[in-house]
């Protein structure tokens, strides 16, 4: 599925940024060239306009400004009452038709007869156009009448070809392309990588959303058979046996329960669901509350339990107690289950700066490597797989962590001096 995903995702990305890619050339082509194009007009239009001034005065068919069109490749005809005067090529056989299409297409375009200049009641007229041969070819055209006295008129078709302007914009436009393609291609291949990467964090989600429910669906195994296995030897059993596998099940019931409750927790912080109620709380209180709870089990276990409190009074600290006391026990009772007997487990609260609070709580056992550190707070992880501890499911620390975070604090784990796990949580 996430390669499915990843190819059209890539793609998608890669057509609009290639999409926007070519509408911006083709939009600053566009206005390039129509630049050039002006300014190229403009310039023809000045120089025509210089080349009408001296045909005014015309005297002798010679002069710097026809020698100036000749340089310029421009195809000029000269007329002197409708028969041929001058003609100047730029190297087209088809020359004379050209002028002939300037003609017609003054007289049918721009109302400017130069066949029948006696129509033309102006001392001078002229008209400037963009026209079109039939092989595709671009000219700027300009046609001319000048009306004298009686000499009669002189007509003028001035032709400058855009051939050597459209062949450069034609290899612009293929220069263009080809950046385009290029770029197209690094989109193709950036788009690739950098979907790849922002799904990669997708995809390791859903696998531990997967490895999650296949781990909650064993935990939540483990206790349902025992319950069944159970409640089929009860139905066997006699009076004095029926307590022992009563016993068994309401057991199994509560750890079932106390699983929910985890499993609930996390989804809720999953889905950014998990709130908490900020209030009052004497934390100071509140560690001694733990320390008598879990002083008869530490006993039992042959362990030592200490707690130790600051020695000024604590301030009310506005925090969820329920909650803080929920990751409070979570560290201790990871501490008497995994200290061997013998062994001492520690309970301290701290003020830090800023009004923080700090729960210390560590003892000497066996401690926990460098390289599981990171990966005790996943769900579902034992430090120790072949210890199979019925209380414990992985994700008591897990839990705590999200109350931490909830109380925009945090969590670690550090190794106590002489052996043994240190967990940090600050409030």
């Amino acid at each position: 599925m996430f390669r499915k995903l990843h190819r059209q995702m890539a793609l998608f990305c890669t057509l609009v940024t290639s999409c926007i890619l070519v509408a911006m050339t083709a939009l600053c082509l566009f206005l390039s060239e129509r630049s050039m194009r002006e300014t190229l007009r403009q310039s023809f239009l000045n120089h025509m306009t210089q080349v009408i001034f001296y045909l005014q005065d015309l005297t002798v068919v010679e002069g710097p400004e026809l020698t100036r069109m000749e340089q310029a490749q421009y195809i000029f005809y000269l007329f002197d009452n409708g028969l041929p005067l001058l003609h100047r090529t730029a190297g087209f056989a088809e020359d004379k038709d050209l002028c002939q299409l300037a003609m017609k297409t003054a007289a049918r375009d721009y109302q400017l007869d130069v066949v029948s200049p006696q129509n033309n009641p102006h001392a001078v007229e002229w008209r400037q156009f963009s026209l079109r041969d039939k092989a595709g070819r671009n000219y700027f055209a300009a046609v001319a009448v000048f009306r004298r006295r009686k000499v009669g008129c002189l007509q003028a078709v001035a032709l400058f070809p855009l051939a050597k302007q459209d062949k450069q914009f034609n290899e612009q436009r293929w220069l263009f392309a080809g950046i385009d393609l290029v770029g197209c291609i690094i989109f193709l291949i950036f788009s690739w990588f950098f979907v790849k990467k922002l799904l990669r964090p997708v995809e390791e989600t859903r696998q531990k959303q997967v490895q999650f429910v296949a781990a909650a669906s064993h935990e939540l195994r483990s206790p349902l058979a025992v319950m069944l296995s159970n409640l089929s030897a009860l139905e066997r059993a006699g009076p004095q046996e029926r307590p022992r596998f009563q016993k068994n099940i309401q057991t199994e019931g509560l750890r079932m329960s106390r699983l929910i409750d985890d499993l609930l927790a996390l989804a809720n912080a999953d889905s950014h669901s998990w709130s908490i109620r900020r209030e009052p709380v004497e934390l100071d209180t509140l560690t001694l509350e733990l320390y008598e709870k879990y002083s008869r089990p530490a006993r039992e276990s042959g362990l030592l339990l200490t707690v130790t409190l600051p020695e000024e009074g604590l301030p009310p600290t506005p925090c969820d107690g329920g909650r803080v006391e929920q990751a409070v026990s979570v560290l201790i009772n990871n501490a008497l289950s995994y200290t061997p007997s013998g062994g001492q487990v520690d309970i301290i609260l701290s003020q830090l700066s800023g009004g923080k609070m700090m729960f210390t709580v560590q003892d000497n056992g066996p401690g926990i490597p460098d390289q599981e550190k990171p990966l005790i707070f996943q769900r579902f992880y034992r430090a120790d797989p072949s210890r199979q501890d019925r209380e414990h499911f992985g994700l008591g620390l897990c839990v705590a962590q999200e109350i931490a975070h909830l109380h925009r604090g945090k969590l670690w784990v550090e190794d106590t001096p002489g052996g043994g796990a240190r967990f940090k949580l600050i409030i």
